[in-house]
């Protein structure tokens, strides 16, 4: 074996993918509801990427960041003009851009005399040791303790247990807009404005981990933008990069208390990924695309509603746009298998829930592809 035993793989070799289809070594054709776990936000292979992964390839692929390059320029300017927000540094993933947001909470609080820092139950921040350390899974945690002091977690949508644990120590509050890993769990709005109007009246930073559900994944290009707060700092990655690597944390003014030697990242934002970057932005950030999102989302939690009126397995389902979770009375790792069975892709997020996460350009069309193939899985579940 050569490869470390770090992910528990399913007996799959995909050798192409072309839209929302993954193609197996033998010929197999797959409908792809994982979109590498919200990473392929425009599908497999596609044009425009493509094209600028050529002819990019030919121009320049590296070149660190001791000097100035446009793809990043234009990239950075444009998550500006799409927030609220000042600054940004590129690096190559959501645990790293985690990291960067961390390291900005503990300077500015160090600066202020504070250095505790707020998570909450269910969330998940990466593997990294300081992303582990606001995460709550603690099978994720447990063998690679001692981890990073002064961390508290808060029971999620809990304003009783956020104002028992918020104290004047509190230097930022991490949290997801809507909690991928942790089961599909969106924040209450009421929840979410409370936080930011504690943090401000006490001088923390809100953090916001939009690594999942950032760059158009919700109906909005940024996910706080359906909140109505605006964070202090955003992390991002996944869908940013439409497949190619690439992570980012964005400050406000207050928040931009980086400077040279506190931070680097040798391939963050190189002139290749940001090229491709570029593209994803572009077509996600256009109104019409993420006004398609919200219609697209709405019409397949819509039949997903239809199919747990009939289910006896499925409890909920939730989530915001093309960001949904169904629960079910079973493990959904049951649910998982059986798709497989129907050459369908999904993925679960925690015990009991399915996660779907397609490209958001997925049609209405190939909605219905899925909800025909996921009303047999249901029907093969419910006769275990």
């Amino acid at each position: 074996m050569t490869l470390m035993k770090t992910y528990k793989r399913f007996d799959l070799n995909f050798v192409k993918g072309k839209g929302v289809y993954l193609y197996e070594k033998n010929g197999d054709q797959y409908l792809d509801f994982v979109a590498g776990i919200a990473v392929n936000c425009l599908g497999h292979s596609n044009e425009k990427i493509v094209k600028t992964i050529k002819d990019q390839s030919e121009k320049l692929i590296h070149i660190s960041n001791l000097y100035f390059d446009d793809n990043q320029i234009n990239l950075a300017k444009k998550l500006i003009e799409l927030s609220d927000h000042q600054s940004v540094f590129f690096c190559n993933s959501g645990s790293e851009a985690i990291e960067g947001a961390l390291k900005i909470a503990r300077k500015y609080g160090q600066k202020k005399g504070k250095n505790k820092m707020l998570y909450f139950d269910n969330a998940f921040h990466g593997r990294t040791l300081g992303a582990l350390s606001v995460t709550s899974n603690e099978k994720y945690k447990k063998s690679f303790k001692p981890l990073m002091p002064k961390v508290e977690k808060v029971k999620f949508n809990d304003t009783v247990d956020f104002l028992d644990k918020f104290d004047e120590d509190v230097c930022a509050v991490i949290i997801e807009p809507i909690q991928g890993e942790g089961g599909i769990n969106p924040a209450d709005e009421a929840f979410i404005k409370l936080i930011r109007e504690k943090t401000l009246a006490k001088d923390a930073l809100l953090i916001f981990d939009e690594v999942q559900a950032g760059i158009g994944r919700t109906g909005k290009f940024f996910a706080y933008k359906g909140f109505d707060v605006i964070p202090d700092v955003i992390a991002l990655a996944k869908g940013l990069g439409g497949g190619v690597p690439i992570g980012a944390f964005i400050s406000n003014e207050k928040a931009d208390v980086l400077t040279y030697g506190d931070h680097g990242c040798t391939f963050g934002g190189n002139p290749f990924v940001t090229a491709v970057s570029n593209v994803v932005v572009d077509e996600i950030s256009d109104d019409k695309f993420l006004e398609s999102v919200v219609e697209k989302g709405k019409y397949l939690m819509d039949k997903l509603n239809e199919m747990m009126e009939k289910s006896p397995i499925i409890t909920k389902v939730k989530g915001k746009g093309l960001m949904i979770g169904i629960d079910f009375e079973i493990d959904s790792k049951i649910i998982v298998n059986l798709a497989l069975e129907e050459k369908l892709l999904i993925v679960n997020a925690g015990m009991n829930t399915i996660r779907l996460v397609p490209a958001l350009n997925v049609t209405f069309k190939e909605i219905d592809a899925f909800i025909y193939l996921f009303k047999s899985v249901i029907k093969k579940a419910e006769s275990l």
